[in-house]
């Protein structure tokens, strides 16, 4: 595949890439670099959301969060697939595995990637044509306390901040979940 100036510069249109992940200000952000890079950006927070919007304005790109509420990214894929055949469609996640990648790949991925990833992350995965499922991952994956600590924020801001509703969810005791909401969030 070209690399962008090439694809910026064979196009009366720029490229048009699909953002869909729940975090709006991880889109945002990431959205906005995309603009500054020459792509017309339009960003989703689920995979309904993302359908509509792919069949109203075909992407020739798509990046996809892995785990969104509602469908995931594993099964928006071959959805958006269906809807747009050609396009180039990356899973980004912060929850990496061998197994996710592979199965990303399967599905029709042209690539996967780990958070935290940049746009220029983003533009060389889309752009690269031979992914490598085993080279995907990381050589150190977060660890099991981050991946908590993401786990038991992403839950608490399901629940609107209810710690009560929180903990039930978790299957914790309320006191325990107050506990580990007090700790600094573990680096790595």
């Amino acid at each position: 595949m070209a690399d962008l100036d090439e694809l910026l510069e064979g196009n009366d249109s720029p490229p048009h890439i699909l953002l869909v992940d729940d975090d709006e200000t991880f889109s945002h952000v990431l959205g906005r670099a995309l603009s500054r890079r020459g792509l017309r950006v339009t960003t989703a927070a689920d995979a309904e959301q993302a359908l509509a919007k792919a069949r109203a304005d075909a992407p020739d790109f798509a990046v996809l969060d892995l785990k969104m509420p509602g469908d995931s990214g594993l099964v928006l894929l071959p959805q958006l697939l269906e809807v747009v055949p050609d396009v180039r469609v990356v899973i980004l996640t912060g929850y990496s595995s061998i197994t996710t990648a592979v199965e990303a790949i399967k599905r029709g991925a042209c690539n996967y990637l780990c958070k935290p990833a940049d746009a220029d992350d983003v533009l060389t995965a889309l752009l690269c044509d031979d992914a490598d499922p085993d080279a995907l991952v990381p050589d150190n994956p977060i660890s099991v306390d981050r991946l908590q600590w993401e786990h038991i924020q992403r839950v608490l801001a399901e629940h609107e901040g209810n710690i009560s509703a929180t903990a039930r969810a978790l299957g914790m005791h309320r006191r325990t979940l107050q506990r580990k909401l007090q700790k600094r969030p573990v680096r790595r």
